[in-house]
């Protein structure tokens, strides 16, 4: 099969490609990027204004399948991937059976070969059933197919047992991901600690309870001479943790999500559920240090945490309901504002949802190099529109943009060579 990208404004931080090209995509492999490549026994897609990117890959993910097929399925979770624009997921091990094995790992595969759709990349527990007791088969879980590890959801409060799990992982050229949460100091909380936590008289969970276990895991790293990953980083002080680290070239690298850029804790005043994330929403100043990390560097990687619920489960008191928002189906315009804002330039944010995550996480992808699979994402910067949770190809509804006035979408989605998603000319007019 032959498809030639024609004429679209070519974004590929891995080869500095910043201009208007044709892409040539033969039996599934990226061949050429050139100008009038000959399109001859080619299907032709017409590029003209849009932006041709390295497939998005989102490194945090919640497929809730095996057990809790409830709130999203392998299934219904990468059809709202390739939607968002995203060529892969990396799925986080907190299902029922938690994956600490090989043949839930090897389940999740399958299923994920079956749906013919995002790439999927499991990411095997550290530990048996998420306990922080005892390390899982950590080499069998990689033999299986597991790109890294983390309790996420679960911090890892033993830093004896991390010492061991990260010596271990290193054997395996496994990073393993934290979950940076010191639950001792807030057990009870359930939104930032401040003002406006006192005002709503709600409990609060203070910046510390994240900064005290970003610094301890740093040290971890550190000493072992191996890679910790920190997860939804949301505080200034883990930023400034993370900078000195990366001074010190400590291995760690970091992630935020587009709700910890954008929302501060002024959205939970109205009670709203889908503004329950852990951790929990910070400060306007917290944003400010998040955008600036990013924009100097210190924040690798934006990813989701996509986190589905079932729809009664976040329609109780703010205080009863669980933690997380999705993510995979607005990521990317509400990542855009960064561009729109001038936080970040195209190649900078295209680096942090595509190529980063690929390096970081040893993945295949966010390159268009000639050789690489034809992971590619299509995207219209001017594309207008209202997110509606409503048109979610995901199970979940506890999105806090819901209603938002956006611009940008994504408007095909390849994989290997193939359109798994797009939008019609009608749609996009």
């Amino acid at each position: 099969m032959r498809l030639v990208i024609k004429s679209g404004y070519v974004i590929d931080p891995s080869q500095s490609l910043d201009g208007i090209f044709d892409v040539l995509v033969e039996d599934g492999i990226i061949k050429a990027i050139d100008t009038n490549i000959d399109t001859q026994g080619a299907e032709v897609i017409h590029a003209q204004g849009k932006i041709v990117t390295p497939g998005l890959i989102d490194v945090h993910v919640h497929l809730r399948e095996p057990g809790f097929e409830y709130k999203e399925t392998i299934h219904t979770g990468v059809k709202a991937a390739v939607a968002g624009g995203f060529t892969a997921v990396c799925c986080m091990a907190n299902t029922n059976p938690v994956n600490d094995n090989q043949e839930v790992t090897r389940y999740i595969l399958k299923r994920a070969t079956e749906c013919g759709l995002a790439r999927v990349y499991p990411i095997g527990a550290v530990s048996k059933q998420l306990k922080g007791e005892e390390l899982a088969c950590i080499g069998e879980l990689k033999e299986a197919g597991v790109v890294a590890l983390s309790d996420d959801g679960n911090p890892i409060v033993n830093s004896g047992f991390l010492r061991r799990a990260l010596e271990y992982a290193k054997y395996f050229n496994l990073p393993i991901i934290s979950h940076a949460e010191d639950r001792s100091l807030a057990p009870a909380g359930v939104m930032n600690e401040g003002k406006i936590s006192t005002l709503l008289g709600l409990p609060g969970i203070p910046a510390i309870s994240e900064e005290i276990m970003v610094f301890r895991d740093i040290k971890l790293a550190e000493l072992t001479n191996w890679h910790i990953h920190i997860a939804h980083v949301s505080t200034a002080g883990s930023i400034e943790l993370i900078r000195r680290a990366k001074e010190k070239k400590i291995k760690v690298t970091a992630e935020t999500c587009p709700h910890y850029f954008t929302l501060t804790e002024e959205a939970a005043k109205e009670f709203n559920p889908n503004t329950k994330v852990s951790p929990p929403l910070r400060t306007a100043t917290d944003v400010e240090a998040i955008k600036r990390a990013l924009k100097e560097g210190i924040i690798d990687i934006i990813a989701t945490d996509h986190a589905p619920h079932q729809f009664l489960e976040k329609e109780v008191p703010f205080e009863q309901a669980p933690s997380g928002i999705i993510g995979l189906e607005s990521a990317l315009p509400i990542s855009l504002k960064l561009v729109e804002e001038g936080v970040l330039t195209w190649p900078q944010l295209i680096t942090k949802m595509s190529y980063a995550p690929a390096k970081v996480f040893n993945l295949p992808g966010g390159s268009l190099k000639p050789g690489n699979l034809a992971d590619i994402t299509i995207i219209d910067p001017n594309f207008s529109y209202k997110i509606d949770v409503n048109q979610f190809y995901s199970k979940g509804r506890n999105c806090p943009f819901h209603g938002w006035e956006v611009k940008g979408k994504a408007i095909m989605t390849i994989i290997g060579g193939n359109i798994v998603y797009r939008i019609s000319e009608k749609q996009q007019k």
